[in-house]
């Protein structure tokens, strides 16, 4: 298998000649796309790479402590002024989106982003994800129709929320004031609805009272417990993802070399068992281009350096995303400006498959998955006063993924 992938970062890429628009401009998406495969080695520098575990203490991932975490329920970082109605649901289904991840990435820079976090949402609908393909390609930018969503928060050292002194993690550490009260069922959104009978339970949409109310508030309405003013919102759903601690590293610290059983175990491709090879190469048949197989051996060369990795991290304006495929990536032009201060938006993160395997999502033809989310946001980190802002996410989806 080694040889096999020594053999694909050896074809050559082959290139399409411009061609004019409709506004008879030359077509740049593919030499942009080119340009970004020529400078992705430059990302080997300054890549902070991230780890799912399960947290020793689960107080650890409060919302005053700034974590960094993967499923279960947001710690939103102002806990006051979440994102309205519209951007919490997915544009296609109208359901509220599930939790997926946040990250904690303050800028030292500047004071406004002493406290920096960074949250992702999306549908658990493949179906959606699949209409949401034809969404990331428009242009126009604002006002899309997104299953996937990123909403940037920050807050000054000195705020309302949190003591200006860093946390002692010592069991003390408490925020300043008490959050909105939160969705009974999903512990993710603001509870703007109350239970007509209790006048105590709250919801973030009429779906989840129904669901709450068949799940077993019918019979104990008068005996629940608020949320109300709790760090650790009551959740009766049993449908959020698993909750982990992210633990981060710089990828220099791991060495290019890795074993060839932990390879095998851990790598999304393995290089031992002939069985697992075959669905490797039955995956790589039905790549179209020569590009494409490329640029899948480069990222499963990549990945070998830490295979268990669910993250990627480098906010440098020259760092690039880790491809896996060439084709379904975006050019310069399908970057969209902020929505705000209308400035160049910047790569920041992207999200790896593996975190589905963590989450226990199972291999089902319409269960969920992707090849890689690459999170892009504003280069300044701009200032406009409201709680969230919303960032823009770009899902690349492996070949095998039908578009309806």
């Amino acid at each position: 298998m080694d040889s096999e992938l020594e053999d694909l970062r050896k074809l050559r890429i082959t290139t399409m000649e411009g061609v004019e628009g409709e506004d008879g401009e030359e077509a740049v998406e593919h030499d942009d796309v080119e340009e970004e495969e020529e400078e992705e080695e430059e990302e080997d520098e300054g890549v902070t790479v991230g780890f799912v575990e399960k947290p020793k203490n689960p107080r650890s991932l409060l919302r005053h402590l700034f974590p960094s975490k993967a499923g279960g329920v947001p710690a939103w970082l102002d806990p006051v002024n979440l994102p309205p109605e519209k951007s919490r649901t997915c544009g296609f289904c109208g359901e509220p989106l599930q939790f997926l991840l946040q990250i904690y990435a303050p800028i030292s820079e500047k004071k406004s982003t002493f406290h920096r976090t960074l949250f992702v949402f999306m549908c658990p609908s493949m179906s959606c994800i699949l209409r949401d393909q034809h969404e990331q390609w428009k242009r126009e930018g604002g006002n899309l129709c997104r299953s996937v969503k990123v909403f940037r928060c920050q807050l000054p050292q000195t705020n309302p929320f949190y003591s200006s002194e860093p946390p002692r993690r010592d069991g003390t550490d408490k925020p300043l004031c008490a959050g909105v009260s939160l969705c009974c069922w999903c512990g993710t959104w603001k509870g703007e609805k109350l239970c007509s009978s209790c006048r105590k339970a709250c919801y973030c949409s009429e779906k989840h009272q129904a669901l709450h109310w068949r799940s077993g508030h019918k019979n104990d309405c008068r005996c629940i417990i608020s949320s109300e003013a709790s760090d650790s919102p009551l959740v009766s759903s049993t449908t959020l993802w698993p909750e982990y601690e992210i633990a981060i590293e710089e990828e220099y610290f791991f060495n290019s070399e890795v074993s060839e059983e932990n390879s095998s175990s851990t790598s999304l491709v393995p290089t031992n068992n002939s069985k697992k090879d075959e669905m490797v190469l039955s995956l790589m048949d039905q790549f179209e281009a020569d590009a494409d197989k490329k640029s899948w051996a480069s990222f499963q060369e990549r990945l070998t350096r830490a295979p268990k990795q669910v993250l990627r991290y480098c906010r440098d304006p020259m760092a690039r995303p880790l491809w896996p495929l060439s084709i379904g990536r975006p050019s310069k032009a399908d970057i969209p400006s902020c929505s705000y201060c209308k400035g160049p938006l910047c790569y920041e993160f992207q999200i790896m498959p593996q975190l589905l395997y963590y989450f226990g999502v199972k291999n089902d033809p319409d269960s969920l998955d992707w090849a890689t989310i690459v999170v892009y946001t504003c280069l300044e980190s701009c200032e406009i006063s409201m709680g969230y802002k919303e960032e823009f996410a770009w899902v690349q989806l492996y070949p095998t993924a039908t578009l309806p």
